[in-house]
């Protein structure tokens, strides 16, 4: 049985701004890890195809290929600052473009010195028209940037009894 899976990475510095959750926007093409099963692509399946990945949100969409069980992780490093806390959740159609928006996995965490790093992991139920989206958090006093992050959802298709 085949697995989808999808996998963004970001390497180029992202700022976010402190005044709320915010979706991490991932870039296209070569510079993404993998995406055979075409989940993270210019041409969404809603709207006009993504100009710039660095000022769309819909750059940080995964749709889903099949419905089933997803497992997505998240890894997030942020520039050492002067954080309250920090956090990240995983949301369905977090730009309500489709079945309306969903958080869960929301973890917040408390700093420590310097960068602040995290991992994630979630499980959960997920359909082809309902995009899956990173979001992350910014508890600082200002505007600081993400250095890095992944992103990757692997999908166990539902199977009929």
């Amino acid at each position: 049985m085949t697995i989808p899976y999808c996998s963004l990475h970001l390497d180029q510095p992202q700022t976010i701004p402190a005044d709320g959750y915010h979706t991490v926007r991932f870039p296209f093409g070569t510079a993404e890890s993998w995406d055979e099963h075409r989940m993270h692509q210019v041409a969404q399946p809603i709207g006009k195809p993504i100009t710039d990945w660095r000022t769309d949100d819909r750059a940080g969409l995964i749709w889903p290929a099949v419905d089933g069980l997803g497992i997505l992780t998240a890894m997030v490093r942020w520039e050492s600052g002067t954080y309250r806390q920090y956090g990240a959740r995983f949301v369905r159609d977090p730009l309500k473009l489709t079945t309306g928006w969903d958080a869960t996995a929301t973890d917040e965490r408390a700093p420590t010195p310097g960068t602040q790093r995290a991992t994630y992991t979630h499980q959960m139920l997920v359909h082809p028209g309902t995009p899956i989206a990173l979001q992350v958090y910014n508890g600082d006093t200002r505007a600081r940037r993400l250095t890095f992050a992944e992103f990757k959802l692997s999908i166990h298709p539902a199977q009929e009894a």
